[in-house]
């Protein structure tokens, strides 16, 4: 059973900083690219950052320069570092895992799996 939870969510003041971690279990996870994704209220859900087994990286323009995925592969972690976070990224963030790293980047909603979430709220 493929499980990815996410943790690292929580309340933080415009221009701070916040950890998300993603745990993965029941796959072969360098098998996978391992993505975050987001939906803020009355939105449709959008790619944050992806990246490959290999480390190479993708991230929605509106991130760039503020925030970093990275993942530890013999852990089997994903993460997103958030700086300089902004009211706009409130939002619901979701750890996915897909075969395809097109797939992901395309920001299709069809991963192969889903995290259940975890809630980002940034205050001004």
């Amino acid at each position: 059973q493929v499980q990815l939870v996410e943790s690292g969510g929580g309340s933080v003041q415009a221009g701070g900083s916040l950890r998300l971690s993603c745990a993965a279990s029941g796959l072969t996870f360098g098998s996978y690219t391992m993505g975050w994704f987001r939906q803020a209220p009355g939105k449709q859900r959008e790619l944050v950052a992806a990246i490959t087994s290999g480390g190479s990286t993708k991230y929605a323009d509106s991130v760039k320069g503020r925030f970093t995925i990275s993942r530890d592969n013999a852990q089997r972690m994903v993460y997103l570092q958030m700086n300089s976070v902004k009211a706009e990224d409130t939002a619901v963030y979701y750890c996915a895992a897909d075969r395809s790293y097109l797939q992901m980047v395309a920001g299709s909603n069809g991963m192969d799996y889903w995290g259940k979430g975890t809630l980002v709220t940034v205050s001004t």
